[in-house]
């Protein structure tokens, strides 16, 4: 019999959502009864998300995977055997360095998705040590975008502060109360609207906030950058920038002057969609509201201009005062735990930004994870040399990189494939071994490390896990004493957490009473320290440009190009129900969001001749894919938004659950990519639309 008694736990979410509120986890006869959000939470202050209500359905679910599997037949038959975790351990120790020994450790790459935990950083440690450059991510398209160009602008990534009052925030292409984003937890914004703070919302859709905003401008998706542009125009026009901070701390401001003066209201009007007035009242009042914070989303990240839109959005901050003032766009200090470089042993592989198949293709400096793109081109072609073997957690690339016919292409075409999960995915059904993974709730992790938001959250773990499911930092470290020298790693994978947290003089279970470590309170360091470029200011010209081989100055050019067989404008939106592709099988998301639905306005479904319930297969020039109309005002005319992640877990696993059905991806494409960061065009795409019973 078990144990009646009821405890109740502290930690944070992990793996449902990207923002790491403070949960209250109660917990019975060894099982996890409810959640709550935990008010005392330094994120969140009780909120939480229909996500994280439903984590628990996760851990006992009967479709879990329970056993290590091996792949009996051909990719994608569908047909497994159980075998023992040291039967796979081995047999992946065994395939990994046969063929480091024949190809070299280059040819091995290791891949992750939506990291927020400690393992994304073990998986980089383990690359490092085994030899390998390569570690395959999907920060071409969310996050480095914003960070890198952050640090070769003004020395830093700068995230909104929504701990300190601003008087006005910008939510630029971040719908904050659906997609809560890394640190930056809609609560404590929507606190600081109770309060006066006033909304600006920046969207091609019209969100929960929009409503609720001072100003909505509804942009044409892929010209934020012009837009950007257009304010810095008036703002100069206008004389209503910081004087004092233009003229001490920033570089090129007489250029950037002159070049946004092409960039007129009534011109980027015209490209963006947005009333002239709005886009002139809008920038006055960012200029004009000390301080004023931007929320920039991940959605500015989606097309092949994402730097010059990210360098013309820092441009903007710096212009108005914004950066590193409290309520403003801040550098955010990390806690006193051990540094990310010293931490993945940067120190073994010191020639990597050289050795890495990115640099072939001329990506940016400080970009340290390859994109999907280059490395199907290096599976497929050799291009810079041959990838035969991928080791991959924490994502579903079939479903998540753009053009997934290649990445099925890709996938089948490795000598060795292994993915460790906690569902059988599309893409899990294609690997050699597949490993059941400990998830959210059943092990002690670290969350937030190395994310540029100046704090760490602890995870300690509530519950046991299955008997044969491992945390990932476990497969991890067993997997590095087999393929790389043992001393690196450790007897108890746990004490890789007393590892990284010993700078603060602390050990984990002395960071669990805690809660989290944040950094030290400071803003306007640049007074004292400058900001790190090479010119010590922040570069609205980039001093360093032939070098780097980007622009000096942000420019708008245009996504794509007109098309009339495909007048429409294709976008997509994260779903508040699920992440990324994870959790459809969860019964309770399901319900709420039971089919991949594409939204379209009225004045375009009539053009169209289409119902709202009705199928329509969506068509770009890569792929088609099919999902199911809801006429909404939400949308402009002549854009269209379909869902993303979409596959089918009740389907058969011999049919991959049907990935190519309704799959996002097989409307887009990696052949275009961006020089800066490898970034596909997963929005702004031209596309048509059609009934499928016509």
């Amino acid at each position: 019999m078990g144990d009646n008694s009821i405890r109740w736990v502290r930690t944070h979410c992990a793996r449902m959502d990207h923002g790491g509120c403070a949960l209250l986890v109660e917990v019975k006869d060894g099982k996890i009864v409810r959640i709550k959000g935990d008010p005392e939470g330094y994120l969140n202050r009780g909120y939480i998300c229909r996500k994280a209500f439903a984590s628990v359905d996760k851990l006992y679910h009967p479709q879990r995977l329970r056993h290590p599997l091996k792949r009996k037949g051909q990719r994608g038959e569908g047909k497994w055997i159980k075998i023992s975790w040291e039967d796979a351990l081995n047999e992946i120790a065994e395939n990994l360095l046969s063929i480091k020994d024949r190809y070299g450790a280059r040819a091995v790459a290791f891949g992750v998705g939506m990291p927020k935990g400690l393992d994304h950083f073990v998986l980089i440690r383990l690359a490092n040590i085994f030899g390998s450059p390569n570690v395959i991510a999907s920060q071409d398209v969310c996050h480095a975008p914003r960070e890198i160009t952050g640090l070769h602008t003004c020395g830093f990534y700068p995230v909104a502060d929504f701990h300190q009052k601003s008087e006005l925030v910008i939510l630029w292409g971040s719908n904050i109360t659906h997609t809560n984003e890394e640190g930056e937890i809609c609560s404590l914004l929507l606190e600081q609207i109770k309060t006066g703070t006033r909304l600006i919302v920046i969207d091609p859709r019209k969100t929960a906030l929009s409503g609720r905003a001072n100003l909505f401008l509804q942009i044409r998706p892929g010209t934020d950058c012009a837009l950007a542009l257009a304010m810095i125009n008036v703002i100069i026009g206008q004389e209503l920038y910081d004087r004092e901070f233009v003229s001490e701390w920033t570089h090129g401001f007489e250029e950037l002057k002159e070049h946004v003066k092409s960039y007129t209201p009534d011109k980027v009007s015209e490209i963006t969609g947005i009333p002239e007035e709005l886009i002139t009242e809008s920038a006055i009042q960012y200029a004009t509201s000390k301080p004023s914070a931007i929320q920039w989303g991940n959605p500015i990240e989606h097309n092949v201009y994402t730097f010059d839109t990210c360098r013309a959005l820092i441009c903007l901050m710096a212009i108005c005062g914004n950066l590193d003032v409290p309520g403003g766009n801040i550098q955010a200090l990390d806690p006193p735990v051990m540094r990310p470089g010293r931490f993945v042993r940067a120190d073994l592989l010191p020639d990597k930004p050289r050795q890495m198949i990115s640099a072939h293709h001329g990506v940016i400096p400080r970009f340290m994870t390859v994109p999907p793109s280059f490395f199907k081109r290096a599976v497929l072609e050799g291009i810079p040399y041959e990838i035969k073997a991928f080791y991959s957690m924490c994502t579903n690339p079939l479903i998540t990189w753009a053009e997934s016919p290649v990445t099925y292409r890709a996938l089948i075409a490795l000598d060795f494939f292994v993915v460790s999960e906690l569902f059988m995915t599309p893409t899990a059904s294609l690997a050699d071994i597949v490993l059941p993974v400990a998830t959210q709730f059943e092990f002690n992790d670290i969350g937030h490390y190395g994310l540029g938001h100046g704090i760490i959250l602890a995870r300690p773990k509530v519950v046991e896990p299955p008997d044969e499911c491992w945390p990932d930092l476990k497969i991890l470290n067993e997997i590095g004493k087999r393929i790389s020298p043992p001393e690196f790693w450790f007897d108890d994978y746990q004490d890789i957490l007393d590892e990284l947290l010993r700078p603060a003089g602390i050990t984990y279970d002395e960071f669990v009473k805690k809660g989290y470590l944040r950094g030290e309170e400071s803003f306007f360091k640049f007074k004292h320290k400058g900001f790190k470029t090479p010119t010590g200011k922040v570069e609205l010209v980039l001093s360093n440009a032939d070098k780097l081989g980007v622009r000096a100055l942000p420019e708008y050019k245009p996504v794509f190009d007109d098309d009339p067989e495909y007048p429409l404008i294709l976008t997509s939106s994260k779903s508040p129900y699920y992440l990324h592709s994870s959790y459809r099988m969860i019964e309770r998301l399901r319900n709420s969001s039971p089919y991949p639905v594409v939204e379209i306005n009225p004045d375009t479904a009539g053009e169209f001749g289409i119902s709202d319930g009705d199928e329509v297969i969506i068509e770009t020039i890569y792929g088609k894919a099919s999902q199911v109309v809801r006429i909404t005002d939400r949308i402009m005319p002549g854009v269209v938004c379909a869902s993303y992640g979409w596959w089918f877990p009740e389907d058969r696993d011999s049919e991959l659950f049907s990935w190519d059905k309704s799959n996002y991806n097989m409307l887009t494409s990696g052949d275009r990519v961006g020089k800066e960061f490898g970034t596909s065009n997963l929005k702004a795409l031209k596309c048509n639309m059609r009934d499928v019973l016509k």
